[in-house]
Parts: structure tokens; C-alpha cells; sequence
């Protein structure tokens, strides 16, 4: 039996549902339980003709500029589970099984998928349309795990979203179908979710499925029933409902309430998978607005705090939630590879595991400490919607340190 997908969750709210003109992104990272996620932040850069770029596995040809980029992302890899462009383009990625076997084969994998997306496309439309291009040229395969023992390999979905539209990209090898969203809430999970309403695909792809036996040409196409694993393609968003509910209200907040939400499932932690990091984008329509992206940075999003980033120049680097870089000796980067797991915990990551401990172990303290996390991102996101309400434009200046100094605040009071 092929091991499940990591169960992550997606969402996506438009206006009317969402508030004050706001685009409202989200995902909850469900990875294996003791992975280590990073947020790290890559300025825009040019890049000599002729340039590659080494990702997880492959090296590829670099592009001549790429955009600024913020992401939260497995240590041990090159690309990201989620993350946000100076654009305003967010993209995540889930990992999904269709009944074609993910190739083990060293190529791209999903998540270098997310980063050169965001790299390299000013739009949700031109970040599809670089990932459907690179997956047509380099193919998606290698091992989603830092597992010396064993290959885990999975197909790629993707939400990528702007200040304008969503596109819901899902993929089999290099075939493709993807889905333009510009209302309502969408949501996705580690299945696939395609079916008649196909805006955009690859040139070969009813061509391919009729080869396969696996449509007649006659019937409507359906992406998930021709592509899912037997009954996979079930409706799978327990989180939905709640954003739905909100009426057109949805915001910053209700998106992480959704997140925090085990209940549901949303929040996943389990025996072999926790979330081990979550974003919230919110992305005002105005684009005279800035967007602003909330990072925990640390894993379950009921016991984290989900921290402010705004994209401006010069913008303060956040050492305390990156992990130790090992270069080239890391095991990762060796063949074989993964022959052992060094300590990639970084700064936030250690201070949390206290917090967390405490949270389990001492009820008084806990709900204390908690209080007080909560108190303080409610601060952080009180201030978000005072910039969003302005009329005067954002002096740059404000905000440049406002990650960094939201990190240490949270350091200190775990100190």
C-alpha cells in the first residue's frame, strides 16, 4: 500500500465572503512529526546569463531576475511548503497520490515547484504558468522526506493565489489541469479535487488519458475520477464550512482560527504527522495597500503564534528562525542521501519545544503562557489592521524590523 499524503490544508477566501476587500490565503503545513520548518527571506536579485540554480536535487537554469521571496520551508530542502512573493503571489503546495506512482527519480519536487514560482511569476497566472513549463522541461520526482531508509514520492497540487485570482493547479507527472477561482472560499487538501470546471491544461492531456484506457472521450472529463487513486476524490474540506459560516467576514483571524482547529482535522496531529508550520496571507484588492503574511515559524498552529511580514526594501533577516546551515556536508546534499539527521532546531524552534512542554505539563502555567501568546499576536494583528485602514501610504521605515522585532517579543517571553 502506498503511504498516505501528508494531510496539509489549503484555503483561499474572496470577497464577498472575506472582509474589506481582502484576499484571505492560509495553509497548515502537515509534514512528519519531528521536521524542522525555517522561514527564510531571499531579496530580488539578477543573475548573470547563462547562471543555474541548484535546487533540492537538480540543478536547473536560473531566470535573468528573481522576485524577493519570503517562505516557510523544511530546513533540510532548497524550495518551500508555502510563501509569498513582493507581489503579492502566495503558493502552497500539497502532496496527492493519482493513480499514476510519483517517479523516484531525482527531479524537481514540489516544493522547489513553490519557491521558483514565486521567484520567478509577478501573478498567480505567471507563477502557473513557470511551475506547468518547468514540470514540462525537468519532470517532478525524489524523496519528499529526510528519510536515509526510504523514498517517499508524491504528485503535486498547488494553490496560488493574488490580489486578484486563484488558480488551483493539480498534476500527474508532467500533465497538468488547473482551475481559475475569483470568488467565494476554496479549500484543498492531499486529494485531488478537479473535475468538469477546467480553465487551463496541458495541450496532451485528453490525448494521454485516452491512450491510458482511462476516459472514453465520450463522458464529460473529469480531472479527480480520471486521475484519483479508486474513491479518493471525496469532498475533504472539514475546514470549508467554518470559513463559510463567517458570512462575508472572513479575515486574518478566522483564517487562523480555521488553522488552529484539531477538531476538525484542519490542525493535524498524529501519529505520524504534526503541522509543523502555517501561513495567512491576507491580500488587499487595493494595491495601494501593502499585503501582509503571518508566519508561526514553529509547529501546531493552537500552541504558536502566527507573526507579521510585510515586504519593503532593506527588510530586517530574521536569524532566529533559521536553521544551522551545514553547506555541503550536509547529508542532504551527500549521496546517499540522509545517512543521518543532524540538529536543524533553530533558535524560535528551541524556545517553542519549552513552551510547548509547559503547555502540556503544567496546566496553570500553560494557560498563562498561552494568555500572554495570544495577547501578543492579537497586538500584532490589531496593528496589521490600523496600516490596512489607513489612508496615508506605509513609510517603510515602520515596518522593516516588524518580523524580526514580533520574534524576539515571543523569544523573550518564552526566555
Amino acid at each position: 500500500r502506498m503511504a498516505a499524503a501528508p494531510p496539509s490544508y489549503c484555503f483561499v477566501a474572496f470577497p464577498p465572503c472575506s472582509k474589506d476587500g481582502l484576499v484571505v490565503f492560509g495553509k497548515n503545513s502537515a509534514r512528519p512529526r519531528d521536521e524542522v520548518q525555517e522561514v527564510v527571506y531571499f531579496a530580488a536579485a539578477e543573475h548573470e546569463p547563462g547562471s543555474k540554480v541548484e535546487c533540492t536535487y537538480i540543478e536547473i537554469e536560473q531566470v535573468p531576475k528573481t522576485h524577493a521571496v519570503v517562505l516557510s520551508r523544511p530546513s533540510w530542502l532548497w524550495g518551500a511548503e508555502m510563501g509569498a512573493n513582493e507581489h503579492g503571489v502566495c503558493v502552497a503546495n500539497e502532496a496527492v497520490l493519482t493513480r499514476e506512482p510519483a517517479s523516484e527519480s531525482e527531479a524537481l519536487l514540489g516544493m522547489d515547484l513553490v519557491r521558483l514560482g514565486l521567484e520567478r511569476g509577478a501573478t498567480a497566472k505567471e507563477a502557473l504558468d513557470v511551475i506547468v513549463a518547468l514540470l514540462e522541461k525537468h519532470g517532478q520526482g525524489g524523496n519528499y522526506y529526510e528519510d536515509g531508509s526510504s523514498c517517499h514520492t508524491f504528485q503535486s497540487a498547488f494553490l496560488i493565489v493574488d490580489r486578484n485570482e486563484a488558480w488551483i493547479l493539480e498534476t500527474s507527472g508532467k500533465y497538468w489541469a488547473a482551475e481559475k477561482i475569483t470568488e467565494g472560499v476554496k479549500c484543498i487538501c492531499n486529494q485531488l479535487s478537479l473535475t468538469t470546471k477546467i480553465d487551463a491544461e496541458h495541450p496532451e492531456l485528453r490525448n494521454y488519458v485516452k491512450s491510458q484506457g482511462w476516459w472514453n472521450g465520450d463522458s464529460d472529463f473529469n480531472f479527480s475520477e480520471v486521475f484519483s487513486l479508486a474513491d479518493d476524490h471525496l469532498a475533504c474540506c472539514s475546514g470549508r464550512e467554518s470559513l463559510e459560516k463567517q458570512g462575508g467576514d472572513v479575515s486574518a483571524q478566522a483564517m487562523i482560527d480555521v488553522l488552529r482547529d484539531k477538531d476538525s482535522g484542519v490542525c493535524v496531529d498524529s501519529e505520524s504527522f504534526l503541522t509543523t508550520a502555517s501561513i495567512v496571507s491576507v491580500l488587499p484588492q487595493d494595491p495601494s495597500f501593502p499585503c501582509i503574511h503571518y508566519f508561526t515559524g514553529t509547529p501546531d498552529p493552537s500552541r504558536s503564534i502566527f507573526k507579521p511580514f510585510i515586504f519593503v526594501d532593506d527588510v530586517k533577516l530574521v536569524p532566529k528562525v533559521q536553521s544551522p546551515s551545514f553547506g555541503n556536508d550536509d547529508p542532504a546534499k551527500k549521496i546517499p542521501r540522509f545517512q543521518e539527521k543532524p540538529d536543524r532546531r533553530h533558535e524560535l524552534y528551541k524556545a517553542h519545544e519549552w513552551a510547548r512542554s509547559l503547555l502540556e505539563n503544567d496546566q496553570d502555567k500553560g494557560q498563562k503562557l498561552m494568555r500572554i501568546m495570544l495577547d501578543l499576536e492579537k497586538q500584532g494583528l490589531e496593528a496589521m489592521e490600523d496600516i490596512l485602514s489607513r489612508t496615508e501610504i506605509l513609510d517603510p521605515a515602520e515596518v522593516v524590523d516588524l518580523f524580526y522585532d514580533c520574534v524576539d517579543t515571543e523569544l523573550k517571553f518564552f526566555k
